[in-house]
């Protein structure tokens, strides 16, 4: 017995004598890993700095690049619609001159009896553009914020010129482009023409304010179905500054189905337009573009004239 714990003690004391060999040797592997990757650190430091440094020319070249960009895309826009405004003032210049073709309705003998004895002033026989040969008139104005708060002084000018060419008519009508009448009380019946009722419709425009979308087809569908007999020689202007739509097929085709020809050809209702360019003047081509094409395709198959003023005031 006494042996056997003897052996156990010199083993335990062999194994005791190689143990701090080992810790020492481990200790040292592990401090020359740790200094290497304090020095992998520091190069990937001082590399992240360079680039960092090498980067921000960069950023401020790509931002300059950038502000090069938008300006050039500005004077782009600008350029677009300097060059539509050209043509559409060349446009009211040739219908005013009588260059623009125009399909006109021939007087009825009514309308030469209510204008017998009137003489206009040479500015005052058309409406830019537009002949005075219908007994009925319908304005179809665009209420929607960019026309209230942009052009609402130039729409009621615009109304109030269009009134003074034509000396009296059988009847009127003021709808918005959602088909909402000026005067509910008068909804789907003319309004009799009177000095009194011309300045009231004036003065309530003033203060009109009805929901809009910017797209006339409700107004011009309204106008036509509610007021159409078959009889009456009736013009529509409509009034606005931007279409929503991309495309005025629809709208075009509808009013064709709504406004047939007789067997001559002639629509019973002239459609006109008038654009005013409340989003041209804030740079934006595209909207005011898109009212343009669709007031052109309109008047141009329903005998009327479309023309974009070049200013509000």
């Amino acid at each position: 017995m006494t042996c056997g714990f003897g052996a156990v003690i010199l083993l335990l004391v062999v194994a005791k004598a190689y143990e701090p060999t080992r810790i020492d040797r481990d200790r040292s592997q592990l401090e020359a890993a740790i200094s290497a990757l304090q020095r992998e650190s520091m190069q990937l430091r001082r590399e992240l700095y360079t680039l960092r440094r090498d980067l921000e020319p960069l950023r401020v070249l790509t931002g300059r690049q950038m502000e090069r960009v938008r300006i050039a895309r500005s004077e782009v826009r600008q350029t677009q619609a300097r060059r539509l405004a050209v043509l559409d003032t060349l446009a009211s210049k040739r219908a005013e001159m009588g260059v623009l073709q125009t399909a006109r309705q021939d007087l009825s003998d009514e309308m030469q009896r209510l204008l017998a004895g009137y003489t206009p002033l040479p500015s005052d026989s058309t409406v830019v553009g537009v002949p005075v040969d219908s007994e009925y008139i319908i304005f179809v104005i665009d209420t929607s914020g960019s026309m209230i708060l942009g052009a609402w002084r130039a729409v009621q000018r615009v109304v109030d010129e269009t009134l003074r060419v034509y000396p009296t008519v059988k009847g009127l009508q003021v709808l918005n482009d959602e088909g909402r009448y000026l005067f509910p009380t008068f909804a789907r019946q003319w309004i009799p023409d009177s000095p009194q009722i011309r300045r009231l419709i004036l003065q309530r425009l003033r203060v009109w304010r009805a929901f809009s979308d910017s797209n006339p087809a409700e107004g011009i569908a309204e106008a036509i179905v509610s007021f159409y007999d078959g009889t009456r020689k009736a013009s529509i202007y409509v009034f606005g500054d931007d279409f929503p739509e991309r495309s005025a097929e629809s709208l075009v085709r509808y009013v064709d189905r709504i406004n047939t020809p007789d067997e001559n050809g002639n629509r019973p209702v002239r459609i006109h337009g008038v654009g005013f360019p409340v989003h041209l003047n804030r740079g934006a081509f595209e909207p005011a573009a898109h009212f343009a094409n669709m007031m052109r395709a309109l008047c141009e198959r329903n005998g009327g004239t479309f023309v974009a003023l070049t200013s509000l005031h």
